[in-house]
């Protein structure tokens, strides 16, 4: 694949800590995008090195310009007041990326659902799902003004199968289905939206749970993170985006069709035999 310039370009990514949403913004950040990354992890109250910070750091140093945003996705006021600080300093955006969903800390695997604390509903289902459409709400606007614009929803095998609990496949088929029922009301405005499912990815939390032993994971066929944020720039250089607007994608679909490359084959690659 040839390398993608998206100079110019205005992003938001939330939940860009760590994890997937870090790579999304990275993989960005190669395109040279301006991303707006958001979290509550701040260098300014815990001392972690998974900061909002940190991933803007990340994200010039891969060409791109990261700018950390301290935002509480629970939070409605927050949450606008951060659109309205992209709309002052950049007067548009082009993407956002809806990643910030919340796992119950400890994680709940397996068992009933009546078994596990009701709780859960709210975490996955508030935070997570809730947090998408309030963050899409207040991001509309601006591409509707502009008659353009991407919204991708990371969701996961989740929305179409079982996976840890009965609450998670609840909020992962919503997501789905709200990039469905979203791209049909953007459509006349020429913005697109989508569902995007990662697979396997070489995340904190999945590795830590392999290393407990909860989770089996292949090192050699797994996703790096990065992966995610290289597909969905390729789908926002699409000039033909319209066409997959409403579409439930998997990044390795994505990454086939555009020919996209994993980072972590690519350094393998380069390695001497």
């Amino acid at each position: 694949m040839t390398t993608i310039s998206l100079n110019g370009r205005i992003a938001v990514v939330t939940g860009a800590s760590r994890g997937i949403g870090k790579g999304i913004a990275e993989g960005l950040g190669e395109a040279g995008v301006t991303v707006y990354v958001t979290g509550r992890s701040s260098e300014s109250d815990t001392t972690s090195p998974l900061t909002i910070e940190a991933t803007a750091r990340s994200v010039s140093a891969f060409g791109g310009h990261g700018i950390a945003c301290r935002v509480d996705h629970c939070s409605d006021a927050e949450v606008e007041a951060l659109f309205a600080r992209v709309e002052k300093e950049q007067g548009r955006l082009d993407i956002l990326v809806n990643n910030a969903y919340q796992i119950p800390d400890p994680p709940v695997l397996g068992g009933g659902f009546w078994e596990h604390p009701l709780s859960i509903w709210d975490v996955q289902c508030g935070v997570g799902l809730r947090g998408y459409y309030s963050a899409a709400y207040y991001a509309a606007p601006l591409m509707v003004a502009a008659r353009s614009g991407l919204i991708v929803n990371i969701s996961s095998r989740g929305g179409r199968e079982y996976v840890f609990s009965a609450s998670y496949g609840v909020g992962k088929a919503g997501v789905d289905r709200m990039a469905k029922d979203m791209a049909l009301e953007l459509r006349a405005y020429n913005v697109a939206a989508l569902s995007l499912s990662p697979s396997k990815v070489k995340t904190e939390f999945i590795l830590d749970m392999v290393a407990k032993g909860q989770m089996q994971l292949d090192p050699a066929t797994a996703q790096s993170v990065r992966l995610s944020g290289r597909c969905i720039a390729a789908l926002a250089a699409d000039p033909a985006i319209m066409q997959r607007s409403g579409q439930i994608l998997t990044v390795a679909e994505v990454a086939s069709h555009y020919g996209v490359i994993d980072p972590d084959r690519e350094i393998a690659a380069k390695k001497p035999a």
